[in-house]
């Protein structure tokens, strides 16, 4: 189990690297939800720390969150009950998924970039919901550029209030 999971975080983290020269064939302030969100306002988000892998059957995801985020989750927050600081930011990045038929052992790995999703805590401009944020994109491979998807900031929000004991964060920190 722990070398399963050793080999995905390494994966991830080498494939989060790709993702930095994939987005280089679009300018990324260029692609924004509606009202606002960009992703250059998450600039930075490709070094960020990994707090935890998830998987779906569709794809593999890693979340990794800035500075203030990880930081928040060594202070015990959320699950402290304690509110996320403003400026914390976290992103999802999205892979399909494939097997990796050089390992020795059963593995599967991301494959071509899926999505990104993002979140920011600003407690003063998104007062209505929750403090938070939310912009997503669709990566489409044939033209190399990422699609906003869902109508602004806020298409998050309901998704995310089954956590609200949670200030709305679903991830929980994976321990080292």
């Amino acid at each position: 189990m722990y070398r399963h999971y050793s080999s995905a975080l390494i994966s991830i983290t080498a494939s989060m690297l790709v993702v930095s020269v994939i987005l280089t064939a679009q300018d990324k302030s260029t692609a924004k939800v509606p009202d606002g969100l960009a992703v250059s306002d998450f600039k930075g988000y490709e070094q960020w720390q990994a707090i935890a892998p998830s998987y779906t059957d569709h794809g593999t995801k890693v979340i990794v969150g800035n500075p203030i985020m990880m930081k928040a989750y060594s202070d015990g927050i959320p699950a402290n009950g304690q509110p996320v600081p403003d400026g914390a930011m976290m992103a999802k990045i999205e892979w399909t998924q494939k097997k990796d038929t050089d390992s020795p052992y059963d593995v599967t790995v991301p494959d071509t970039l899926k999505s990104l999703s993002f979140m920011v805590k600003d407690s003063k401009r998104f007062a209505t919901t929750g403090g938070w944020g939310w912009a997503q994109f669709d990566y489409e491979a044939p033209s190399k550029s990422l699609k906003p998807v869902g109508t602004g900031t806020a298409c998050g929000y309901e998704c995310h209030l089954r956590v609200k004991a949670r200030d709305l964060v679903f991830t929980h920190y994976a321990e080292r």
